[in-house]
């Protein structure tokens, strides 16, 4: 029985979608990872595209990001969708290149992003007790099932807690990393 690795791998998968969550929020310092994820209305709205699909994101300094479309007739697209995002940003369109310059994030923005980042983890790991909580059930219907020894019950479930604890650590970690991103000047 792999109830242990199941639920690792179950996590794993968890931690990856926070990681990706996390992305795109806004830190002192502007990544490319915080425009990728803005969906595009291209070539007249007749398509739905990530940024990322249209055009490559580069750093053209401490506080700007370039952005290259593939194809020079989305760049009105892509500067609509960078309008309507909730980021606040106002891009400058220079021919066939758009930057975008990030203000300085205020304390008040913080902390928003703060909160922002907290209801996030804690979704995550209301997800990770949700999947530690399955495996529980499963080891107790084989158990009652008379598949298991109740040894082996108790050993299952201890390994179970200790994956859960090692998971539970590593999205503590993440979220302390985000909110130290975030709070850098």
């Amino acid at each position: 029985m792999t109830y242990a690795a199941d639920f690792n791998r179950e996590g794993k998968k968890t931690i990856e979608h926070l990681r990706e969550e996390l992305q795109g929020i806004r830190t002192g310092r502007p990544t490319a990872n915080v425009l990728e994820s803005i969906t595009v209305d291209a070539y007249g709205g007749t398509m739905k595209m990530k940024m990322n699909e249209l055009a490559s994101i580069s750093s053209e300094g401490p506080t700007t990001l370039g952005i290259n479309p593939f194809d020079p007739s989305t760049v009105q697209d892509i500067e609509k969708s960078i309008l309507k995002s909730p980021l606040g940003l106002t891009p400058k369109v220079m021919g066939n290149k758009i930057l975008v310059v990030f203000p300085p994030l205020n304390q008040e923005q913080r902390e928003k992003f703060l909160k922002l980042v907290g209801q996030i983890v804690e979704e995550h790991r209301i997800s990770i007790r949700n999947h530690r909580d399955e495996i529980r059930k499963r080891i107790k219907s084989d158990f009652d099932a008379k598949l298991l020894t109740e040894d082996a019950k108790y050993r299952f479930e201890k390994e179970v807690d200790a994956v859960n604890q090692k998971l539970l650590d590593e999205i503590q970690g993440i979220r302390e990393k985000k909110e130290a991103a975030i709070m850098e000047v």
